[in-house]
């Protein structure tokens, strides 16, 4: 086992892991429990959070490479996730909710990066987030209404 220090939604954090551990696996079992496990090949999404506040696919990322940075899960951007909420209702993308964690964090990231993204930005940021019940319109239209409000 090895001991690496992380800082998960703003609480520094000591975890034992195995050096072969991914860091889907070590919060998951640390009860971060909106991280969802889903392809295990960084082809769908479900797993991303935040590390350093860039979207990355926890399920192929070594938590021993987490080491000394900062995860974000859609906990830690409670308020924020939300508001996000609010719009995939208002436009009926809120399906089965099973992609929204990790959609509502990739969102999140989107808006501190990109100033007034075109909707191809927004697709491009988008790719690699897939939504089983095929709600993109949807979700595209709450997304883009929630970036234009959002400060």
């Amino acid at each position: 086992m090895l001991r690496v220090q992380l800082t998960i939604n703003g609480y520094k954090k000591e975890l034992d892991v195995k050096p072969d551990e991914y860091l889907l696996e070590s919060l998951r079992k640390n009860n971060y429990l909106s991280v969802k496990k889903g392809c295990d090949s960084s082809s769908c999404g479900v797993c991303t959070v935040l590390l350093d506040d860039s979207p990355i696919a926890s399920c192929t990322y070594l938590t021993v490479k987490a080491d000394g940075h900062e995860i974000t899960t859609v906990e830690g951007i409670q308020k924020e996730a939300e508001l996000i909420a609010d719009f995939f209702g208002k436009e009926g993308a809120d399906q089965c909710g099973y992609c929204h964690p990790s959609l509502v964090l990739t969102v999140y990231a989107m808006k501190k990066e990109l100033v007034k993204p075109s909707d191809e930005e927004i697709r491009a940021y988008l790719v690699g987030n897939l939504c089983r019940c095929s709600g993109y319109l949807g979700q595209h239209k709450a997304i883009k209404a929630y970036l234009e409000v959002a400060v």
